[in-house]
């Protein structure tokens, strides 16, 4: 597997007590001294920190926004030209398949694009703009910053002790503020269904800014475990689990995330790898569904669990990509694909677990009420 690598905070992990485990090249906290149960809650209730420095981030440089925008939809099936100054999206890099090579977030900072990358797909990410994109558009990888998480309904009065502006930013905006001396990148957003935000900092001051967050009441420390849980509850997905190369958007139920002027008709459609089939599926729909998933009783159905139309007999009609239990839920909870005959919400369907079916039912997402900041 070779060296693993660290974040920038990796010293204050391990000085908080941290469980410290190998994820996606990086050597990260899994869980801390609450626990992962403890540490869900927390965040649900008041603010978690979280350290997802691990991340790739990316500037996008060219002569004006309007070039890096109309390069940058070569790659992706949303409306990046359409974005305002101090807004940030959710998107998809698509493959010439349909199916989904990561997913991210961009954001218009004004005269540059600015993009967060998974870390397991960092380097072919970084490889796939630089191949498309330079020379017209510079790709300026960004090594010299962490990138911390501080979610919760207690966030923004958190955050705000620091720097009072981020109180009036809204759900995706992004700004420049001044914590502490140092020049943040904040967006208004996160991936735990909570309203929060991301912050990126200089490598050299991240600890310094965690530690004065960390001496808040409000505030504890999160690992891998309970922003796992959070994001399942929220109904968000884990690229590699619930999207992967052969995922159709359509099929993971991200439908919302393909703007209308990308879409046939639309001022600016498909001109991105996949459209073919990703319109295809629009216009005529699609085999299977990612739906939510609630098992009955208290055992989790995890990732893999094979799911049937029946009790008895039948070939499966789908699969669990990811479950475990809902701290907030107050029960086991799980995302999969099913038939699209079967993806109706209350559809009573059974799981495999250790040779024996146990019913499940589709349940809409998120199975936990987002709390964002609109």
């Amino acid at each position: 597997m070779g060296e693993l690598h660290r974040t920038p905070l990796f010293d204050l992990h391990v000085a908080l007590g941290a469980k410290m485990v190998p994820f996606a090249g990086y050597d990260m906290p899994v869980q801390y001294g609450l626990g992962v149960m403890k540490e869900h809650l927390h965040t649900r209730t008041a603010a978690g920190l979280f350290d997802v420095s691990h991340m790739g981030q990316v500037i996008l440089h060219g002569d004006t926004y309007e070039d890096v925008a109309k390069a940058f939809e070569t790659l992706v099936p949303m409306d990046v030209l359409g974005l305002p100054e101090g807004r940030q999206r959710y998107g998809l890099f698509t493959n010439d398949a349909g199916g989904i090579d990561d997913d991210l977030m961009f954001a218009n900072r004004g005269d540059h694009l600015f993009v967060v990358v998974n870390a397991a797909c960092k380097e072919a990410d970084i490889d796939r703009m630089k191949a498309a994109l330079e020379p017209e558009i510079s790709v300026e990888v960004v090594t010299d910053r962490a990138l911390i998480a501080l979610q919760g309904p207690q966030a923004a009065t958190a955050l705000a002790r620091i720097a009072p502006s981020v109180a009036d930013m809204k759900f995706m905006d992004v700004a420049t503020v001044d914590m502490m001396g140092a020049e943040a990148w904040v967006s208004r957003s996160g991936y735990t269904g909570e309203d929060g935000y991301e912050i990126s900092i200089a490598a050299d001051q991240a600890t310094a800014l965690c530690q004065a967050l960390l001496d808040m009441d409000e505030v504890e420390a999160i690992g891998l475990g309970a922003r796992d849980s959070l994001r399942l509850e929220a109904g968000l997905c884990l690229y590699g689990n619930d999207i992967d190369a052969t995922t159709s958007p359509v099929e993971a139920g991200l439908i919302w995330a393909l703007q209308k002027t990308r879409r046939a008709g639309g001022d600016r459609e498909g001109g991105f790898p996949g459209a073919t089939r990703i319109l295809g599926d629009l216009a005529e729909g699609v085999a299977r569904k990612r739906v939510g998933l609630v098992p009955s009783g208290r055992a989790p159905m995890r990732a893999g669990t094979q799911i049937f139309a029946a009790p008895e007999g039948g070939d499966p009609i789908g699969e669990v990509t990811s479950g475990g239990f809902g701290p907030t839920f107050e029960g086991p909870v799980a995302m999969g694909y099913v038939g699209a005959s079967y993806a109706l919400a209350d559809t009573e369907l059974y799981g495999e677990v250790r040779g024996k079916r146990m019913p499940v039912k589709v349940a809409k997402m998120p199975l936990v009420p987002a709390n964002f900041k609109r």
